[in-house]
């Protein structure tokens, strides 16, 4: 799993942000979470691809939703024929439908708009899933977490091979949980030679939000915690007020949910030439990996059990 940073500002970008986007791929398979204006540049100008399957918006304020119309109708010159679902917060299809036909433009594609609310399922696929959680800003809202199932545990093939199994479609079959009949009638059940389940991987992006105990818990012992972080403790007053979190309160949720690792994003145009306050801040209370996101950066996410 692989994620690049397209647009880290907070709603005013500034000649090194872009407005908010993020780009997840996923063993091939694109997912743009929000889509803030000039985000289709940044594909190209990253070399992330164009080929997105969905986008999850994660409320409708300008910095986060402008760039759909290009991108839309960029995928449409480029002879898209596969559909695009677009998931966004319950009782916002009209204003995304607007969106998607700004112009009079009529997509020669697909364009599948998908209402959700916090706590559910946006997108179900076959090892994982996409799951909303609420979040705390001054509209309709919420957050994404990228889910994956458990995987198999690791194949022992030393101890299969000395309970006699012969090497061919039956390790296959053992270490996708069946038992297998050897030639002598002896069966070998999958618990002997496969190790206990394996944890998939767990990404979780909040969009804009005060901290909340709904991001607590579905990032417990997340592989990364993508957090609002437009402001420093020099502005906490105008980070409740906005809606918004400050770097500090951003670490607090990621220490207290045990997350591997923390992106802290949505930078205030404020701190152009200083965004390595909210790192410090942030560090002051977050032992693990943290840094403010830049436009451009890449982030490889491994499996947990990677070595």
């Amino acid at each position: 799993m692989r994620v690049t940073f397209l647009g880290t500002s907070g709603a005013v970008p500034t000649t090194q942000r872009a407005p908010s986007a993020v780009l997840v791929n996923r063993e091939g398979e694109r997912f743009l979470f929000d889509c803030g204006e000039g985000t289709q540049r940044q594909m190209m100008r990253f070399g992330t691809g164009f080929d997105v399957s969905h986008i999850f918006v994660t409320h409708l304020h300008g910095d986060h939703i402008l760039g759909i119309p290009g991108l839309v109708q960029s995928l449409d010159f480029n002879d898209r024929t596969a559909p695009l679902a677009i998931h966004v917060p319950a009782g916002s299809r009209d204003e995304i439908e607007t969106l998607v036909h700004a112009g009079g433009h009529r997509p020669g594609y697909p364009v599948r708009i998908h209402e959700v609310s916090p706590g559910s399922v946006a997108y179900d696929a076959a090892d994982f899933a996409v799951r909303t959680v609420e979040t705390d800003h001054r509209t309709r809202s919420m957050g994404y977490a990228l889910v994956e199932d458990d995987r198999p545990g690791r194949f022992d093939r030393e101890r299969a091979e000395e309970l006699g199994v012969p090497v061919g479609p039956k390790f296959g079959r053992l270490h996708e949980g069946e038992s297998v009949e050897l030639d002598d009638g002896r069966i070998v059940r999958s618990e002997q030679v496969v190790g206990p389940p394996r944890p998939g991987r767990t990404l979780v992006y909040t969009g804009d939000t005060r901290p909340v105990d709904a991001v607590v818990d579905v990032a417990r012992d997340a592989d990364l915690l993508i957090h609002d972080a437009t402001f420093a403790d020099d502005e906490a007053e105008r980070a409740r007020r906005t809606g918004h979190s400050t770097a500090r309160e951003a670490a607090e949720v990621a220490a207290r949910a045990g997350v591997a690792r923390l992106a802290l994003t949505h930078i205030s145009s404020r701190y152009a030439a200083r965004w390595e306050e909210l790192e410090r801040e942030a560090r002051a209370v977050f032992d693990g990996e943290c840094f403010v996101a830049s436009d451009g950066q890449t982030v490889d996410v491994p499996f947990p059990d990677a070595e």
